[in-house]
């Protein structure tokens, strides 16, 4: 049998080891074997079978001392180094161990971290001088052109003792065969055969969890099955798999393809009371756990806005500056819009309601009083956590068949939180602040709310004052309080420069005056104002009233809002809308953040009650437009002539 020294080719130099790696089988401190082409005069050359022990001497002799000749040679190549590893057609040759290829070792007894074989075959020596067994992976192997012949490990070739390791499954025996004809093709990564299945034991997990195996092997999907199916499901083999037992076994993954909403169990569905519960009981449908479903910091954005559209039928063109204002980056969970003098076809301004906020809004509720409008609109998935909604309407005319001036409240609870909205328009003129200050007391007194929906704080509810009875109060409207002094020093103020003193105008305020004093809306508070005054314009125009009536700019319609807990409601945004000018009122909205509480299950619920008839007309609006706007599209391109407007 050929040694280990002759299998070494004299063009090839002898691989070197890393550092802190030891030969298989070397004993410590015996010298290396000699390398081949080594000079014949050179010590431990004498012998060309020679084992891995240093050549006898014959006892008694001593070896004359002579200098050899010592030629300087360059370093040898190491052959086990990454950097050779990365050579570009031995790297397109190469092919990595497949699962099968591991699986095949770890059932003949192999260790699965390693990329040798333990023995070259039957009556090896237990110390031999064979190439280090490193603990590299058969990625760092590299496999030059030269020597793919003899990596087969044929003994009468006198193979090279790397060929263990390149050919340590069979299937690679195949893949050596066919690298030989110079075709640079990658090889195909399946087995010629479909290996076993592997058993469940431990050697098995630590072989996969090592080596990396890839997804597409048989039986891999099966094993990873019960680690993606939800703990909650109660689907059996003969049913279809749960959405998360996904193919490609990244959780990550499954979650953005399933649904995000939690799960419900059996048994809550079973022990759940829909009609009462407690305020902290996690079966209960307004209670805490439902409430950090949608609102794990438990803030509504509210919107809140109010227009004298001064009984115009004419409507704007477009209301997306109004209810999606250019400062708001999201939509908002609840719209409430209250109207004065509203036009007289009020079906169609709730239509263009809906048609601008889309099908993701219902109209939870709506109501009027004589030309008072007020339209509530909610999320559709939020549409099942509110009660019945209540309203009333009071009015401060004399006559009361005159529906010009009074106000008109709704109010609902949402989890265990209430809120009431009031619309106003108080009496019209410069100096009749105390008819407006009356008009205030007539509301607060007259309106009978809440009726049939639980008070969620009896004890801190006043029978004299409806504001005392709810959570959160939003009042809005034409208050009608002018800025005193004059039309000429407000024009003085106005005219300034670019920028308008708004707080020397708020100084003639007399809404502010009156709240200051705690004669009107005790209790209640108001965003910093940060815009031009929103009464009164020219119809179409920028411009204040120039007819000869003159009247003063002012600060008539406003929002207001006031909080039975200290701290509940955050305002937002506050601002007017310059760009509708349809009215000689511009319109005035509020964005709010607002705290809800978790609530019991003795209210009254709307049941998901909404105005399905006003829904689908505003879906229907929208696609309309949608495929007029295409085809006006479509003929603009398709036209020759250019039109300049």
């Amino acid at each position: 049998m050929p040694s280990k020294a002759e299998s070494l080719r004299p063009s090839e130099p002898a691989p070197q080891l890393p550092e802190g790696r030891t030969l298989q089988g070397q004993l410590p401190g015996a010298p290396l074997a000699p390398r081949a082409g080594s000079p014949p005069d050179a010590p431990g050359s004498e012998s060309p079978a020679l084992a891995c022990s240093t050549p006898a001497t014959p006892s008694g002799e001593d070896p004359p001392a002579r200098a050899a000749p010592v030629t300087p040679r360059p370093p040898a190549r190491p052959r086990l180094e990454r950097a050779l590893s990365l050579d570009d057609k031995g790297w397109r040759r190469r092919r990595f161990r497949g699962s099968q290829e591991w699986d095949l070792e770890a059932r003949n007894g192999t260790s699965p971290s390693r990329g040798t074989v333990q023995s070259e075959g039957p009556g090896a020596p237990a110390h031999s001088c064979s190439p280090p067994c490193l603990s590299t992976s058969l990625q760092e192997i590299p496999k030059s052109r030269g020597v793919l012949g003899s990596e087969r490990g044929s003994p009468s070739s006198g193979g090279n003792p790397l060929s263990g390791v390149a050919s340590s499954s069979p299937n690679l025996l195949h893949r050596d065969a066919a690298v030989v004809g110079s075709s640079s093709r990658l090889p195909s990564l399946l087995p010629p055969r479909p290996p076993p299945a592997l058993s469940l034991d431990i050697a098995s997990d630590s072989l996969r969890t090592a080596n990396k195996v890839d997804s597409d092997l048989a039986d891999y999907r099966l094993r990873a099955q019960p680690l993606l199916v939800r703990a909650h499901s109660s689907l059996v083999p003969g049913r279809p798999r749960s959405p998360l037992a996904c193919d490609d076994c990244s959780l990550r993954s499954a979650k953005s393809s399933f649904s995000l909403l939690a799960p419900i169990r059996s048994k809550d569905v079973r022990s759940r009371s829909y009609l009462e519960g407690s305020l902290l009981a996690s079966g209960a449908l307004l209670g805490a756990d439902e409430l950090a479903r949608y609102f794990p910091d438990r803030n509504v954005a509210l919107f809140v806005a109010t227009w004298n559209m001064q009984g115009q039928k004419e409507l704007p063109p477009s209301l997306d500056e109004f209810l999606l204002p250019a400062e708001a980056d999201y939509a908002q969970d609840l719209y409430v819009i209250g109207v004065q003098e509203g036009c007289s076809d009020r079906r169609e301004w709730e239509t263009r309601l809906q048609e601008t906020l889309g099908p993701h809004y219902v109209l939870l509720s709506s109501a009027a009083h004589g030309v008072l409008y007020m339209s509530l609109f909610i999320r559709r998935d939020l549409i099942w956590f509110c009660s019945e909604v209540e309203c009333s309407t009071v009015t401060t005319r004399i006559v009361s068949q005159i529906k010009t001036k009074g106000a008109l409240g709704i109010s609902f609870t949402f989890f265990g939180t209430s809120f009431l909205f009031i619309t106003s328009h108080f009496t019209s003129g410069d100096g009749k602040v105390a008819e407006r200050l009356l008009d205030y007391t007539r509301t607060v007194q007259a309106l009978a709310l809440p009726r049939n929906v639980p008070d969620t704080n009896p004890y801190r509810s006043s029978a004299a004052d409806v504001t005392t009875r709810f959570d959160e109060v939003f009042w809005f409207g034409d208050f009608n309080f002018r800025l005193s002094g004059g039309r000429t020093a407000v024009d003085t103020l106005l005219c300034q420069g670019l920028v308008v003193d708004v707080p020397a105008l708020l100084q003639h305020d007399q809404l502010i005056r009156e709240m200051r004093k705690g004669s009107i809306f005790k209790g209640f508070q108001e965003p910093d104002i940060h815009f031009l005054p929103s009464y009164k314009f020219d119809i179409g125009k920028d411009t204040y009233d120039s007819t000869s009536k003159q009247r003063t700019p002012s600060y008539t319609d406003r929002v207001l809002y006031r909080s039975r807990h200290k701290g509940d409601i955050c305002p937002v945004i506050y601002s007017s809308c310059p760009g509708i000018k349809t009215s000689d009122h511009r319109p005035v909205y509020g964005l709010f953040r607002v705290k809800v509480r978790p609530g019991r299950d003795n209210i009254p619920l709307a049941a998901g009650k909404f105005d399905r008839e006003l829904y689908l007309l505003g879906i229907k609006r929208r696609i309309s437009k949608e495929i007029q706007r295409q085809q006006a599209l479509q003929s603009q391109n398709s036209s020759t002539i250019c039109s300049v407007s």
